[in-house]
């Protein structure tokens, strides 16, 4: 087993080994919308608490219309323009960049996800990760959490090192908390010059993948390149490695494993075959939570304006 030793963190930490690797391939979804996706794959169906992980990329008007969710939590974090986002419980609003939203589903919820049509032309990118909610909790009201940019710490490691501590705690800096109901610690590192080293710690209990944005980052003397996807074995307490290229960016995300059997279809999750035909059976009767599912249809499913988004931030 790797250590390594810094003084910012643990004295010393046991590495994580790459369990897998590969680069997420760009595909088409909802309505125009070109993702890359890395959970939720071929190569990687799920990887516990983690169900989906999506870099998107939108421009009017490509989008997510009026679809339901059960038994998850989302969190989609903006990049580069705006998406504008509306529920049948009246919840709306605009993710500017670096904002954030973590969604639980809960028991049902039905809503739309649409990219703000911008006056420069440009496009809506960002990531989306799907996270099981624990069974105790499958069955809670949904509920939203708008995280703007300003409310998310970043740490200066050193002239070449930044990190966005989103949730969780990196290099002594602490997130917001309860953020969401499955524990999970998210991290967006920028670095600076080819070759800024890194190191996180994270709980053994969690597992942990890293995605790159920009760049590339070399771990255990092998490079992976930009849109790459990394997995650790739960062998360690901390994943530590460097930047391979000037200007590099991506996330390193952990999550606490839940004890519990997926029975995923689409947006619905449950722990059993049984589960599953209940919520099916609320989706398509409009009870239990689903009340609203067939009544309801969003106002932004015509499109945002940038003009408009004052209207819609709330």
């Amino acid at each position: 087993m790797n250590y390594t030793k810094n003084t910012k963190m643990s004295k010393y930490a046991a590495l994580r080994s790459v369990m897998k690797h590969f680069v997420a391939i760009e595909q088409e979804e909802g309505v125009g919308a070109h993702v890359r996706r890395s959970i939720g794959s071929m190569n990687m169906r799920r990887f516990p608490p983690f169900l989906m992980l999506d870099d998107f990329t939108l421009k009017p008007p490509a989008g997510f219309p009026d679809h339901p969710h059960h038994g998850q939590e989302t969190i989609t974090y903006t990049l580069e323009g705006m998406i504008a986002h509306e529920d049948f419980t009246g919840s709306k609003g605009v993710l500017h960049p670096g904002d954030l939203q973590f969604m639980t589903a809960g028991r049902g919820i039905v809503h739309s996800e649409i990219p703000v049509a911008l006056e420069n032309g440009g496009y809506t990118n960002g990531l989306q990760l799907w996270v099981d909610l624990p069974s105790k909790s499958k069955d809670c009201e949904p509920r939203y959490r708008n995280l703007r940019r300003e409310e998310t710490p970043e740490v200066k490691v050193n002239n070449d090192l930044k990190v966005r501590v989103i949730s969780g705690k990196s290099y002594g800096v602490n997130s917001l908390t309860e953020l969401a109901y499955t524990p999970i610690n998210f991290y967006h590192f920028i670095t600076g010059k080819k070759g800024t080293e890194f190191l996180q710690e994270f709980p053994e209990n969690f597992n942990v993948f890293l995605y790159i944005m920009k760049g590339s980052v070399i771990l255990n003397d092998e490079v992976f390149s930009k849109h790459c996807a990394i997995f650790f074995n739960n062998d360690g307490t901390a994943v530590s490695g460097a930047s391979a290229a000037d200007n590099t960016e991506f996330v390193l995300v952990g999550g606490e494993i839940l004890d519990q059997e997926v029975v995923q279809h689409g947006p619905f999750v449950e722990t059993s075959r049984e589960r599953m035909m209940a919520v099916f059976k609320n989706y398509q009767y409009g009870m239990n939570g689903f009340e609203k599912a067939h009544s309801w249809s969003s106002t932004i499913a015509r499109g945002v304006s940038e003009k408009e988004v004052k209207d819609f931030d709330n």
